[in-house]
């Protein structure tokens, strides 16, 4: 298993071995884990969520920007004989801190991605085309998990149905039951939906793409914009009155 992102290693070199080891891995064949910036997981939590990658048997790119309660060098919670298992098997890269999200989504190698439904994940990785698996942390994601679950369908939800803040006690979700949410986006599950929900994930990425293309919706509207705003201020107008609306 490989740690990088600590405090003598750049960004630049985060990506650089990042990139390196998903360029080993077969398309589709990866699951990318990450949770944003501030959210925080219990030793028992993140556990379990170790024991789900295992038992998943999918190479994967595990980002840990906050621990909550335990040692940074995972001895609180990392399951016996895990560290071994990554190390002699190459299953996977743990970052600790900042990690090139936007390249990881995007690289082939990317079969899925485990999030907790910030509203800029959930657009990038329907930019990139990724299935995702949803597991909510904070109250306004289920609006966000709702679209992307339900309306969408580019994703699946790993079944945290009630908001609970992190460091309240809380029934703590197991390694078997994220083990199966992620196998079922990435052809692994007996749940058979894989295929439809990555086919939806590349058709909206498609779509995505387009919109911010020369004459799509996204491009039209943005110069619409820009028109308004340039016309405005040539009539003496204070343009921030628009931008606050």
């Amino acid at each position: 298993m490989a740690k990088r992102g600590s405090a003598d290693n750049t960004k630049a070199h985060v990506t650089d071995g990042c990139l390196r080891w998903l360029d080993t891995k077969p398309a589709s064949s990866v699951v990318y884990v990450s949770f944003g910036t501030f959210t925080t997981f219990s030793p028992a939590e993140l556990r379990e969520l170790a024991r789900g990658l295992d038992l998943s048997g999918k190479d994967f790119v595990w980002v840990i920007s906050s621990v909550a309660g335990s040692g940074t060098d995972g001895s609180e919670w990392m399951p016996e004989g895990f560290a071994e298992l990554m190390a002699r098997s190459d299953r996977g890269i743990i970052i600790r801190g900042w990690a090139p999200q936007t390249l990881i989504l995007n690289h082939p190698a990317l079969g899925g991605f485990m999030t907790q439904c910030g509203w800029n994940s959930a657009l990038e990785a329907v930019s990139a085309g990724v299935a995702m698996v949803t597991w909510l942390r904070y109250p306004d994601q289920f609006y966000n998990q709702k679209l992307i679950v339900e309306v969408l369908r580019v994703g699946v939800s790993i079944s945290a149905k009630d908001y609970t803040w992190p460091l309240e006690p809380h029934e703590v979700i197991g390694g078997k039951v994220i083990a199966g949410s992620i196998g079922r986006p990435m052809g692994s599950s007996e749940e058979g939906d894989a295929d439809a929900v990555r086919k939806k994930a590349k058709d909206l990425s498609v779509k995505a793409k387009s919109a911010m293309e020369k004459g799509g919706s996204s491009y039209s509207d943005v110069g619409s914009l820009m028109d308004e705003l340039m016309a405005r201020r040539s009539s003496g107008e204070d343009t921030r009155l628009i931008l606050q609306k």
